[in-house]
């Protein structure tokens, strides 16, 4: 696993991550999310669901590997949308993307 999943694993860890579709929606709509991460592989539908309702609410999105790969750096299976409860986490994650992308 690279360095730009090592910030996700540990969120998960933590207990500051949400992942799946459901669970992720659930965390937008609550407002406790603060950074929404989505598989660049979802379907342009699910991509625009989630783009929507957290736009709307002044949440970031990131889109960032597969759904493979983000399902395995949280030690899930596949997942196409995971979203981070903790503004730390989320403020640290969105910075060390945006460094290596």
């Amino acid at each position: 696993m690279n360095k730009k999943w090592g910030l996700l694993s540990l969120c998960q860890k933590a207990g500051a991550l949400v992942s799946g579709e459901f669970a992720t929606m659930e965390a937008i709509k609550s407002k406790k999310a603060w950074l929404v991460l989505l598989a660049k592989d979802a379907s342009e539908n699910t991509k625009k669901q989630f783009k929507d309702k957290a736009g709307y609410r002044g949440i970031p999105v990131l889109e960032i590997g597969s759904r493979q790969e983000l399902g395995q750096a949280i030690g899930k299976g596949i997942r196409t949308s995971a979203a981070v409860t903790n503004k730390d986490f989320a403020e640290s994650i969105r910075k060390k993307m945006e460094e290596i992308e």
